[in-house]
């Protein structure tokens, strides 16, 4: 008979919450290891009362969504997390940015609507701008049209198991660019493929089909993660469940 952990279980979830929150300034550098801990110390800070898992090493509630890689700043990374105790978004957004170093904001924290689905689900693109200084835009602009005019353009991609020649004009939904005299600014929407494409994969095919060279290194940040739609729009992710408590409110008015 398998050995089952000692004490009562740990208490149900009764309260999903969704959070999005930002990765700004020398944060940016940090790694999600490094951002997980530091939002687990915050919670803990906040006295969010998490639900944990059950077995012999529980651990607090808490999925993450397409993480920033390392280096690159964000205005659009999710989390969800498992609550033991019901509680105001509001007031677990407030206590929790509060708890947090400089950097790491939490812009908004929503209520997980029943039935909506995972909010993994929702995501399968991000908006990303990326400053190119020491770059002229009609430079830029030249080899973003290059790029989009090829059906393949094949990069090598360093993964975790060494190597990997990859196409990244698959995975760009669309690109332009713009910018002003000395730092041109390229901004695109990158669907989400495996192995996953990034600014800097977009960057080595400008490289590799117009010759687009930085002096300088690139600034990264990725604006918004969400569904593509047919327009080339990405929806945000947490607006269904913002609409479902809004309706929810809405009943509640007229009974």
């Amino acid at each position: 008979m398998a050995r089952q952990p000692e004490g009562p279980p740990p208490p149900p979830t009764v309260q999903k919450l969704r959070l999005r929150y930002t990765k700004r300034g020398p944060l940016r550098f940090a790694s999600h290891r490094d951002l997980a801990r530091a939002l687990e110390r915050a919670l803990r800070r906040a006295q969010v009362p998490m639900a944990f898992s059950a077995g012999f090493s529980p651990h607090p509630k808490i999925s993450y969504v397409g993480a920033a890689p390392t280096g690159a700043a964000s205005e659009a990374e999710y989390v969800e997390i498992g609550l033991a105790q019901a509680r105001d978004p509001d007031a677990v957004r407030a206590a929790l940015d509060a708890a947090l170093p400089p950097g790491i904001d939490v812009v908004e924290c929503v209520e997980a609507a029943e039935g909506g689905g995972s909010l993994a689900d929702r995501i399968d693109a991000a908006t990303w701008r990326v400053e190119l200084p020491g770059v002229e835009p009609a430079d830029l602009g030249a080899a973003v049209e290059a790029l989009l005019a090829r059906a393949e353009v094949t990069v090598a991609k360093r993964t975790k198991n060494g190597p990997r020649d990859i196409d990244a004009r698959a995975a760009v939904a669309s690109a332009s660019a713009g910018g002003t005299a000395g730092c041109a600014i390229l901004t695109v929407v990158v669907r989400q493929v495996t192995p996953s494409v990034r600014p800097d994969d977009v960057l080595a095919a400008l490289t590799a089909v117009a010759d687009l060279r930085p002096p300088l290194p690139p600034r990264a940040v990725r604006e918004a993660q969400g569904r593509l739609d047919d327009s080339g729009t990405v929806a945000d992710p947490l607006g269904p469940d913002r609409a479902a408590r809004a309706r929810c409110q809405g009943e509640r008015a007229t009974v």
